[in-house]
């Protein structure tokens, strides 16, 4: 080997092995020391149901008050929600690793006593792959990542084949909560309406959650819509809505709480949303 073409393999080499031995970081950057934690407090259940999919559910000793999957984590302490959980509490419990949304108050606060604490955004696919795989370094487990990725990503083709093909391309509103704010284009949520081949009504532009001026559903008219059941049925009742065309064809899904919890939480089950969405589908009537 020409001396020139060795110190390049030597210094690929090198580069590689560096990379391995980086830690894995948190979304401020924040990197990871020490040995796979035995005991964790996760304060988001989308991060509850991660730690649990990367086979580390026992681990857990205490949770948010909204995480319910799976089953198992209903018999932990419940620790508050993303603005009001109990310092005291988590504390009391001893966790080596407390997992928290970016903006969880409480996160600065228990770092000041001394825990070790990672944040994680979950607006998009990419934010949800970077916070499973740092996640599954941390626990120890890192085939474990690729493994639920690739699993996501079968169920996620299996729904887009399931999408009927005169709904390919059709516009649709997806409701994150009444007030109305929608999943735009950059979210998980509208980057898997994208995988299906749909068209989101929200401009990219508007962000990944953002809330709309009702009139703007009015103006759009999406040939689709998704919510809530219970937000579904009164839907038409909000000023001008009655003429949205989805509502007037029947283009419609409405997800019972337990399926659209599903739908709107990032993380290991999000090729099971793809799969529900696609059933939806692929049972409306044909206009």
């Amino acid at each position: 080997m020409k001396p020139v073409r060795r110190l390049l393999l030597l210094l690929a080499l090198c580069a590689g092995a560096a990379t391995a031995a980086e830690p894995p970081r948190d979304d401020r950057g924040v990197a990871w020391q020490g040995g796979p934690p035995q005991r964790i407090v996760s304060l988001l259940p989308s991060l509850t149901e991660t730690v649990c999919a990367l086979g580390a559910c026992a681990r857990l000793v205490g949770v948010d008050r909204y995480s319910d999957w799976p089953a198992q984590v209903n018999a932990l302490p419940r620790l508050g929600g993303l603005d009001d959980a109990s310092v005291e509490r988590i504390v009391a419990l001893r966790p080596e690793l407390v997992l928290a949304a970016r903006s969880a108050r409480v996160a600065e606060r228990l770092e000041a006593l001394g825990l070790k604490v990672m944040v994680f955004d979950s607006d998009s696919h990419a934010q949800v792959r970077h916070s499973t795989d740092a996640l599954a370094r941390v626990l120890g487990q890192p085939q474990r990542a690729a493994q639920l990725w690739a699993s996501i990503h079968r169920d996620e083709a299996a729904a887009a084949a399931r999408i009927p093909p005169r709904l390919r391309g059709r516009s649709v509103y997806f409701e994150v909560d009444s007030t109305p704010y929608a999943a735009g284009p950059g979210s998980f949520i509208g980057e898997t309406l994208q995988r299906l081949g749909l068209r989101n009504v929200v401009p990219a532009e508007y962000g990944a959650f953002p809330r709309l001026n009702p009139e703007f559903l009015v103006r759009k008219s999406p040939d689709l819509v998704m919510a809530e059941d219970r937000a579904l049925a009164t839907m038409a009742e909000r000023p001008g809505w009655h003429t949205l065309r989805a509502l007037k064809d029947g283009q419609a899904c409405g997800f019972e709480r337990e399926r659209y919890l599903l739908l709107i939480r990032p993380g290991p089950r999000m090729g099971e949303a793809a799969l529900a969405i696609a059933d939806c589908l692929a049972g409306l009537p044909e206009k």
